[in-house]
C-alpha cells in the first residue's frame, strides 16, 4: 500500500473535522490486524473509491474520488460553491446527522482523550435555523482569483486579478469569487454584490500580500437579529475620501436597510480584518443586538457571538450550571465585550471579569452602562501571566464561581494554576474547542474538581465547529 494507491473503503464511523473511518485487514509482524483510513468528506454508510494521501504506521489518510453507494444520511448541498469554499463543510450531510455526530464527538474526546467517566452528558442543543444563522460575514478581496478547472477548460478569457468572497478550502492565498452565501442574509448578499461591481467599474485593485500594493482589503457586514440595524466595514489599506462618499451613496441607494457605514484603514501586512484606526462615513458607527434581556452596542471591530439566538442558549446554559442564588462571587475569565458578565449579573452579587484586550474592556464598560448594571466590575489583565496579585492588590473578594470562555488554544497554565488557587466552590468552563477544553479540565481535576456534567450547543450548522459548557464542584 503506498501514496496514490485507490482503494475501495466502506464507511464505518465518523471522526472529528468530518472524517470517515474505514477499517481494512493488513498484514504485520503480529499477524492480520486492522487498519484505520481517515477519508475526507466520507460519511458513515458511504462506500467510496479514495485515494490515499499520506501513510502512517497505525492510520492513513485519502481523499474521496468517487462516492459509489451515498450514505442514508447524505443530502445535496443547497449552495453552488459547497466543495471549494472553505465556509461550510459539512452541507452535503442532513442536520439530524450533523449535531448527532457533534454530541458523538464531544463524549469521544471527554472518555477517550479525557479519560473521564463518571460525569453527565446532557443532549446537544441543535440550531433552529441551519441557514441564514449568522449575523456576521468577513468576505476578502484579493488579487488572486481560484479559477475553478471548469473554468480552465473553457476558452473564454479569465479574470484573474480580483475577487470579492472566501478563501477556498486549504487554501490560504486564493479567494473564490462568491455571488451568494446562505449564512447571514438575502441583504448581505446584495451588499457582496453591488460592493464588487462597485470597485470593479472604478477599476480599485484588491490588497497584495506579496506586493504590499492596493487598495481593498476585507468587507464585514455586520446584522442585527432584534433590531434592523445593519453595520458596513470596508477595510483598506489607505484613506480615499471621495471614493468612500461615491461608496456610500451607490451603497445606500442600493440597500436602504444599512444604518452604518464604516471605513477600517489596516497599514498591516498580514491579512486581518482590523484597522490600525477607523473612520465613521455613515450613521454611528455602530449597532444594537439582545441577548437575553440585556442590550449590548456593537461596533465594527468588537466580538459579539456570530449567533445570536443560540448565543443565549448557550449562555443560559452556563447560567442553569451555575446555580446562582444571588449571593456569590462570580469572576469571568476572558470576558470580552462582558456580554456573559452582564447576562449573569442578575443572579450574582458581585461580578469581577478580567479581560486582556483594551478595546473589549472599553465596549464592555459601555455595555454596562446601556443596561445600568451597577455590581459588574471589568479589569484589564494579561490572563497568560498571573491574575492573583491584581486580585490581592485591588482587594477583590475571593470567587465562589468562576466561569471561563476561553479561545480555542485554551486556558493558559498560569491562569489554571490561578484558579485552582482561588479555591472557587464552582467552575463553569465554556469552550469552542472541546479536546483544549477536556486537557484544561483535566489539570483541574488535579487540583481538587470534579466533572459533574457537560453539554454540547451548536452554534454553527454545517460546520465541525461545536461549543461545550463543563460544570466543575470542588470534592
Amino acid at each position: 500500500m503506498k501514496k496514490g494507491d485507490i482503494l475501495e473503503l466502506e464507511i464505518e464511523k465518523y471522526a472529528f473535522e468530518g472524517r470517515g473511518i474505514s477499517k481494512i485487514n493488513r498484514d504485520s509482524s503480529e499477524g492480520e490486524t486492522k487498519y484505520v483510513i481517515f477519508v475526507n468528506g466520507a460519511y458513515p454508510g458511504d462506500k467510496v473509491k479514495a485515494e490515499l494521501r499520506r501513510i502512517k504506521k497505525s492510520y492513513a489518510e485519502a481523499k474521496i474520488i468517487e462516492v459509489i453507494d451515498r450514505s442514508g444520511e447524505r443530502v445535496n448541498a443547497r449552495c453552488k460553491f459547497f466543495g471549494t469554499c472553505g465556509g461550510c463543510k459539512q452541507q452535503d450531510l442532513n442536520y439530524e446527522a450533523q449535531y448527532k455526530y457533534k454530541q458523538l464527538q464531544v463524549e469521544e474526546i471527554f472518555k477517550k482523550m479525557g479519560g473521564f467517566t463518571d460525569f453527565i452528558i446532557e443532549d446537544i442543543i441543535p440550531s433552529d435555523k441551519t441557514f441564514f444563522y449568522r449575523n456576521k460575514m468577513e468576505f476578502s478581496f484579493s488579487d488572486k482569483r481560484w479559477i475553478s478547472p471548469e473554468e480552465i477548460k473553457s476558452a473564454e478569457a479569465i479574470e484573474k486579478n480580483f475577487a470579492l468572497g472566501l478563501h477556498v478550502s486549504n487554501v490560504f492565498d486564493k479567494v473564490l469569487d462568491i455571488d451568494e452565501c446562505f449564512l447571514q442574509s438575502e441583504l448581505s448578499n446584495k451588499i457582496l454584490n453591488l460592493t464588487r461591481a462597485f470597485f470593479k467599474e472604478k477599476n480599485i485593485l484588491p490588497y497584495s500580500t506579496k506586493t504590499h500594493s492596493g487598495y481593498l482589503r476585507n468587507l464585514v457586514i455586520k446584522t442585527s437579529h432584534h433590531s434592523d440595524d445593519l453595520i458596513v466595514n470596508l477595510v483598506t489599506s489607505s484613506e480615499d475620501d471621495s471614493l468612500m462618499k461615491e461608496y456610500v451613496k451607490q451603497l445606500t441607494g442600493g440597500v436602504p436597510q444599512i444604518t452604518t457605514i464604516v471605513n477600517n484603514i489596516s497599514f498591516k501586512k498580514a491579512a486581518i480584518a482590523i484597522g490600525d484606526y477607523e473612520n465613521v462615513i455613515y450613521g454611528s458607527g455602530f449597532i444594537s443586538d439582545s441577548i437575553g434581556k440585556y442590550k449590548f452596542r456593537i461596533s465594527a471591530n468588537s466580538f459579539f457571538q456570530t449567533n445570536t439566538l443560540q448565543a443565549e442558549k448557550l449562555y443560559q446554559t452556563a447560567l442553569d450550571f451555575a446555580g446562582l442564588n444571588g449571593d456569590e462571587i462570580v469572576y469571568d475569565l476572558y470576558s470580552g465585550a462582558g456580554t456573559i458578565s452582564i447576562f449573569v449579573s442578575g443572579n450574582a452579587k458581585d461580578v469581577f471579569a478580567f479581560e486582556s484586550v483594551e478595546s473589549a474592556v472599553k465596549d464592555a464598560e459601555e455595555n454596562k452602562k446601556i443596561n445600568n448594571i451597577n455590581n459588574v466590575r471589568f479589569i484589564r489583565t494579561d490572563l497568560y501571566k498571573s491574575f492573583i496579585p491584581l486580585v490581592q492588590e485591588k482587594n477583590i473578594p475571593i470567587a465562589d464561581i468562576i466561569i471561563i470562555d476561553p479561545p480555542r488554544s485554551g486556558m493558559h497554565q498560569n491562569t489554571v494554576e490561578d484558579v485552582i488557587k482561588i479555591n472557587p466552590k464552582k467552575i463553569v468552563y465554556i469552550s469552542c474547542n472541546p479536546a483544549t477544553q477536556a486537557r484544561d479540565i483535566k489539570l483541574l481535576t488535579k487540583g481538587g474538581y470534579k466533572l459533574i456534567k457537560i453539554k454540547p450547543v451548536d452554534m454553527f450548522p454545517h460546520t465541525y465547529h461545536i461549543e461545550n459548557v463543563a460544570l466543575l464542584v470542588k470534592e
